[in-house]
């Protein structure tokens, strides 16, 4: 008999899945909370990735602290989402069927366009995260970056998001978002976004980095529709690959806005 989901579980229940944290086996019986609150999680990781990238461009170069806050943010994640973006590549990269590309995606290994997505998405990462940390209120947008990464996981939870074939995480969380949640979500992270960006960076970034949340998500979701026609629906890996796209080119459009 499965034992009773307790109050509160779903933020531990995403912090179990998507950090290194340390969380009470008896607070996490199921995975709907995955994917509701990772956004929560976002918050939580941005703040440490953020505080020591400004600290290593303050003390070094913007170049070491945007260097430190992709390590850290890999190192707080166990590289999960990483995994997810190279595996998804070599699914959708190649032309290859249905069957065939989730059967590559399940593999232990990483192929060639794997390894090539991953290190092109990694190097735009540190690029524009090092010219943000340049700027006076930079780390506003790393910090940003991380939250939005997360919501973009959160949109395929919603209702009516087809789950491909073989996910057992993909159907755990299939439909435990609701639309006003995912809304309630995203008018928190512009509003912070915009909020954080005018205290530290002016008026300019007020604008700038809720274009960059909107940007980042419209990524995402071409991803999502692109795997969804190539794998039938979305699995862990796809969730980890929208996450690190919207959070490249939050950063990215942030970094040309600046």
């Amino acid at each position: 008999m499965t034992p009773p989901r307790p109050r509160w579980a779903g933020p531990f229940e995403s912090a179990a899945l998507l950090t290194v944290l340390r969380v009470p086996a008896a607070a996490t019986t199921s995975a709907r909370g995955v994917l509701p609150w990772a956004p929560l999680v976002g918050l939580v990781l941005g703040g440490p990735a953020a505080g020591i990238g400004a600290a290593g461009a303050h003390l070094v170069s913007p170049l070491t602290g945007a260097v430190l806050a992709v390590a850290l943010l890999a190192a707080l994640t166990r590289g999960l989402h990483l995994d997810g973006l190279a595996d998804t590549a070599d699914g959708l990269g190649p032309l290859r069927g249905r069957e065939r590309a989730l059967k590559v995606m399940k593999q232990g290994d990483v192929g060639p366009f794997g390894v090539l997505t991953l290190v092109l998405t990694l190097l735009l990462q540190v690029a524009t995260a090092a010219a943000l940390l340049a700027v006076d209120g930079g780390w506003v947008a790393v910090w940003t970056a991380v939250v939005v990464a997360r919501l973009a996981m959160t949109r395929t939870g919603l209702p009516g998001v087809p789950t491909a074939e073989g996910s057992s995480l993909g159907r755990a969380v299939a439909g435990t978002v609701s639309v006003p949640w995912l809304t309630g979500w995203f008018v928190v992270a512009t509003a912070l976004a915009g909020g954080g960006g005018w205290l530290a960076g002016g008026a300019d970034r007020a604008w700038q980095l809720p274009v960059a949340v909107v940007g980042g998500l419209l990524a995402a979701e071409l991803l999502r529709v692109r795997a969804t026609a190539r794998l039938g629906g979305v699995n862990g890996d796809v969730m980890g690959a929208t996450g690190e796209v919207a959070a490249t080119v939050v950063l990215l459009v942030a970094a040309c806005l600046t």
